[in-house]
């Protein structure tokens, strides 16, 4: 099995603020808006480099979308900016008014996605923003794992024509992916290889995955950890390839478990490849404060709880096989 290493902690959002500084520094029709995050977002290098393309909007996160949709008949690249609570929940209507229907380009950035907010309890934990987003026709939907591939991704969004919805996060968390890579757009990248059991994976719950796969590992499981960074378009390819192999699934997010990414993967394999699945997400319920630590445990997204759901799902697989 490969193994994977790191030697820094650093949060998601951070990625996203340097990759808006770099696309910033490349093209100069990138503009961006903020609702009164700027410190949050990381978005105060860009906001001090281009200060006449950045809009400060206050707390109307409503009206920055409106603005935002406003300035690509303009030719520009805006890049919203706020907590995915406000990204979403609190604008969907102009979400999808102003933005998807009518196809523009904007980049709806959305930091303090998950239950990993911590200490700001429920009313800020978004748990449903990646369904939200995916059902929008004509949306994409990212969720980097860490901070490298966070930056590539602001890149990569830049160079399409489009809508799009990038989620990441508050918490400082392994930085283990390739500082150069190139961030493809719908291309599932396979961590390591198995032949047991296929973990998809998304966000900040794929080191959990890599980690998980160790440890099943010394217990004789051989499990296949895939990266779905990008959850629409889904690479059904590589999801049916990888499926095909080891005969059961496990998927782990960061969101409830109605609306996200397994159950995308799960609407793929009941229409192309049925097979035991289960899914590593919060079960119907809204979030808590408390430490990220404390509530990836509690809300069942660690490690353990990875381990437990592939060892369930194999035992399913083997009982399916003897009928």
């Amino acid at each position: 099995m490969k193994k994977y290493s790191y030697t820094e902690l650093k949060d998601t959002r951070s990625g996203f603020g340097t990759g808006l500084l770099e696309i910033g520094r490349k093209n100069n029709k990138v503009v961006a808006l903020c609702a009164d995050l700027i410190g949050s977002l990381k978005m105060d290098a860009f906001a001090k480099e281009f200060p006449n393309r950045f809009f400060e909007v206050g707390i109307a996160e409503a009206n920055m979308m409106g603005i935002a949709a406003g300035l690509t008949i303009g030719g520009y690249i805006p890049f919203t900016g706020t907590f995915a609570n406000f990204s979403t929940g609190r604008v969907y209507d102009q979400i999808r008014q102003s933005i998807a229907y009518s196809d523009k380009n904007v980049k709806i950035c959305a930091s303090h996605a998950g239950l990993t907010l911590g200490e700001d309890g429920a009313t800020h934990q978004i748990l449903e923003d990646i369904g939200l987003m995916k059902m929008l026709p004509g949306m994409i939907v990212i969720n980097p794992c860490d901070y490298n591939q966070t930056k590539a991704a602001t890149h990569a969004i830049a160079d399409i024509k489009g809508p799009v919805y990038l989620r990441f996060g508050r918490p400082a968390v392994p930085v283990f992916t390739d500082p150069s890579q190139r961030f493809e757009i719908g291309k599932a990248i396979v961590l390591t290889d198995g032949a047991d059991v296929s973990i998809f994976a998304t966000g900040h719950l794929v080191w959990k995955a890599i980690e998980a796969a160790v440890a099943l590992e010394t217990k004789g499981i051989s499990a296949e950890v895939i990266n779905i960074h990008t959850i629409k378009p889904l690479d059904n390819g590589a999801i049916i390839r990888s499926v095909k192999k080891t005969g059961c699934v496990v998927s782990a997010e960061e969101h409830q478990m109605n609306g996200g990414l397994g159950d995308s993967i799960a609407q793929l394999l009941a229409r192309e490849y049925p097979c035991p699945m289960e899914m590593v997400a919060v079960n119907d319920s809204f979030g808590e404060s408390g430490t990220p630590d404390e509530l990836m445990h509690k809300y069942g997204l660690d490690i353990p709880d990875i381990i437990r759901t592939a060892e369930k799902v194999i035992a399913r697989r083997a009982v399916e096989f003897e009928k």
